[in-house]
């Protein structure tokens, strides 16, 4: 091996002509179209991944705002109905001493979409605009983004339990609010974007860049 062939730079599959299927990750030619092993449509990066991606971001921020300022439980106590928004409910059982409650509630529900949402506000924003930074780190932000929406329905079940055991006291009843709707949607929105967003235009963005 010379000089010149051990200094070449790696060439990447998209440079190949070659595509990953989403479904089954089989590595096929791009000019089949189709995956030969299980049908799936063979594209090199997702079609309009970041603007599908900012999107969705755009209204999981719209349902964002109802989701806090409605209230999203109502609280019989004593004959005496009150409500409560997301930190509303989360002062509330501080007060009534269940801190642990209180604090799963206040990062599943406050922390985590907000969390998700900036993140992938960031991706969209560095990617689209080409901003240099550190890939690796941007990739990794990624993967933790997508990983912790594959749970954020615990904030819906959280809630949903909580209303059925305290239902069972007779005292204290705890019943959903209209923003237990709009929150479950900025949960759904925010699972879907974190899908529809593709990482691998991250380090396209590097190899535009170093292009330059």
């Amino acid at each position: 091996m010379n000089h010149a062939e051990s200094t070449e730079k790696p060439r990447t599959a998209r440079e190949l002509g070659l595509a990953s299927c989403h479904l089954c990750l089989k590595l096929s030619a791009d000019e089949h179209h189709y995956c030969d092993r299980c049908g799936t449509a063979l594209h090199q990066r997702r079609p309009d991944s970041i603007q599908r991606t900012l999107a969705l971001l755009i209204t999981a921020s719209i349902l964002y705002i109802p989701a806090n300022v409605l209230p999203i439980m109502y609280t019989d106590y004593l004959g005496r109905t009150t409500e409560s928004t997301i930190i509303g409910g989360v002062i509330t059982l501080i007060e009534m001493g269940s801190i642990p409650i209180a604090a799963v509630i206040f990062i599943a529900s406050v922390m985590v979409p907000l969390g998700k949402l900036l993140t992938l506000f960031y991706l969209c924003w560095s990617v689209g605009y080409r901003k240099p930074g550190n890939e690796r780190q941007r990739t990794v932000l990624y993967r933790i983004t997508e990983f912790i929406g594959k749970w954020s329905m615990i904030d819906v079940f959280v809630v949903a339990v909580l209303v059925a055991l305290v239902h069972l006291t007779g005292l204290l009843v705890f019943r959903p609010g209209p923003a237990a709707l709009t929150f479950a949607g900025v949960v759904v929105v925010t699972m879907i974007a974190a899908e529809s967003f593709d990482p691998r235009v991250i380090w396209d963005n590097k190899e535009a860049l170093d292009e330059r």
